[in-house]
């Protein structure tokens, strides 16, 4: 909660803040424990049009449950890295809850944990998302920011620390 400066008046947070402030109690729900990640879809009128969080899809078995199931992929700097493909990222699931309700999410704003992947950032691209707030970066966001910038979609990066999880 912030305070105004001059008075111990209470000051509603700015809509960024009030999107992001959702992201941790969403993430809560995750069903694969490596990221924890949720995410909001806003419309410019600040509407919340959809949730999202890491979790595998309905009806099929969750980390929690059953493990990770872990591959390994070279990110874009070469580097050998662990990703659990058994859940969806929260900001797809957001997305394809949208394309599953018939929601239009042309010049929405997402707002996530991290910086989207770059299959995250494809999608958000695709559907004419606008606008995209990540708390903090992702270890290999680089393409992403990159295919932002080409597609004309803003980023702001709250926190520039790279988000660490667990088997990264």
């Amino acid at each position: 909660m912030r305070k105004n400066k001059t008075k111990s008046k209470y000051v509603r947070p700015t809509w960024d803040e009030y999107f992001m402030g959702l992201l941790e109690p969403l993430g809560r729900r995750a069903t694969c424990d490596r990221g924890c990640s949720g995410a909001v879809i806003a419309s410019k009128g600040n509407t919340i049009l959809a949730t999202g969080y890491v979790g595998a899809p309905p009806g099929q078995p969750h980390c929690d449950d059953v493990g990770h199931m872990m591959i390994t992929v070279i990110d874009e700097e070469g580097n050998k890295v662990q990703h659990c493909v058994r859940t969806l990222h929260a900001e797809e699931n957001a997305i394809l809850q949208c394309a599953r309700d018939g929601i239009k999410l042309e010049g929405a704003t997402v707002y996530c944990k991290m910086v989207p992947c770059y299959n995250c950032a494809m999608r958000i691209v695709r559907v004419g998302i606008k606008r995209v707030v990540a708390q903090k970066r992702y270890h290999a966001d680089r393409l992403s920011i990159e295919l932002f910038k080409s597609a004309g979609v803003k980023i702001s990066i709250v926190d520039n620390t790279i988000e660490k999880y667990a088997r990264q």
